[in-house]
């Protein structure tokens, strides 16, 4: 591309609003010139070049800030100009090719999906419930299919989906806590209640022993997982959902500060960027909100030592996390951990606080309490 002659005699500007935007003088700018004397003509070129690769919507955004990006180095009217008519007069890029593709990727026979579902099968009967998300993370392990969200989705999603909607696979095998339903319990007479109360009546664990025990969780749907767990110890199960309302720690707070034991949070959440910083947050807002509780707080999962120790699957490390910056390396997350071994792993940490003695013993009062509830409800009823 060749810039034409500059002329001393001013002309209407042929690009607007040029004029009126930049230089703030209407009517009044020069045609392109040469490089000047001892100036290589490949350097506005290659300025001008490099504007004109510029998409549209954020050169309209730069032209209505001249002093912002690129059009710093227009630091006069003319100079300006010169850039602006340098881009509508390079050479446009040729239109993208929609046309068919030379390669195209082999689709599974049935032979091949009827194996896959075989094998989802298999996997989902070994650790249920588990989400669909450990779901692909055992099939990635395993050299099923390959670690991408396209064989998350398409895959693994839609062949799970399909064996629920044919009866193959029950659907409680899959955990699903994101959605869930509101409604106050209600009986069809004061018989009913008292048989259910009798049937689920339970000592409360914790009050004969000399510690408090809470689980925390960063994800809704691992709670499915590990909730039956946290049920058989009498356990709460706090779920963050990322970071914590203020509102959901000062109540968490609330019932720390009212033991006069010491208290133990066991942390499980995902490692990247967010998911090592919210434990952070949520241990550091519960001691200020709870300053007088004997807190122990220590996050189980997923930790750098069971990245490396368990050979966990990866993923690229989000670079929109607004902590990503600090962060190095690949991120994990805590489905990838097997179901059943996230279920041990919380039951270790709960059952080293519980006195086996005094826990038999709450046993004993127990059952035979139910048993008195029992006669009481036969004897109402009768």
């Amino acid at each position: 591309m060749t810039a034409p002659a500059r002329l001393r005699t001013p002309e209407p500007c042929p690009i607007e609003p040029c004029c009126q935007l930049i230089a703030g003088h209407p009517g009044e700018c020069y045609t392109p010139r040469p490089a000047p004397a001892g100036e290589p003509d490949g350097s506005f070129l290659s300025e001008a070049r490099q504007l004109a690769a510029i998409p549209d919507d954020v050169f309209e955004a730069n032209l209505r800030k001249p002093t912002a990006g690129l059009l710093r180095i227009a630091r006069d009217h003319q100079r300006a100009t010169e850039l602006l008519r340098a881009r509508a007069l390079a050479p446009k890029p040729p239109p993208p090719s929609y046309g068919s593709s030379p390669t195209k990727c082999r689709r599974r026979t049935k032979a091949e999906i009827k194996r896959l579902e075989e094998q989802l099968y298999d996997i989902v009967e070994e650790i249920r419930p588990a989400t669909v998300r450990q779901v692909f993370y055992q099939a990635v392990s395993r050299g099923m299919i390959p670690k991408t969200e396209a064989a998350y989705k398409t895959i693994v999603g839609r062949l799970l989906t399909r064996l629920r909607r044919e009866g193959v696979l029950p659907y409680s095998w899959i955990a699903d806590n994101t959605r869930w339903m509101r409604k106050p319990r209600s009986y069809s007479g004061i018989e009913e209640m008292l048989e259910e109360s009798a049937q689920l009546y339970r000592r409360d664990l914790w009050a004969e022993q000399d510690a408090y025990v809470e689980v925390w969780l960063e994800k809704d749907a691992v709670a499915g997982v590990v909730v039956e767990v946290t049920s058989r110890w009498d356990v709460p199960l706090m779920v963050t959902r990322g970071y914590s309302s203020l509102s959901f720690l000062a109540s968490a707070a609330d019932a720390i500060r009212g033991k006069d034991c010491s208290c133990h949070l066991y942390y499980l959440g995902d490692f990247d960027p967010s998911g090592v910083d919210i434990p952070r947050v949520v241990e550091r807002r519960l001691r200020e909100m709870a300053p007088g509780a004997d807190i122990g707080f220590e996050v189980i999962a997923v930790t750098e030592r069971q990245i490396v120790e368990m050979d966990l699957p990866t993923r690229p490390t989000k670079k929109t996390d607004s902590r990503a910056a600090k962060f190095r390396g690949e991120s994990v997350e805590v489905d990838a951990i097997p179901p059943d071994m996230l279920r041990e792993l919380v039951e270790a940490h709960i059952v080293q606080h519980i006195d086996a003695n005094r826990y038999a013993s709450m046993q004993q009062i127990e059952r035979l309490e139910r048993e008195t509830f029992a006669q009481f409800v036969a004897g109402w009823t009768s």
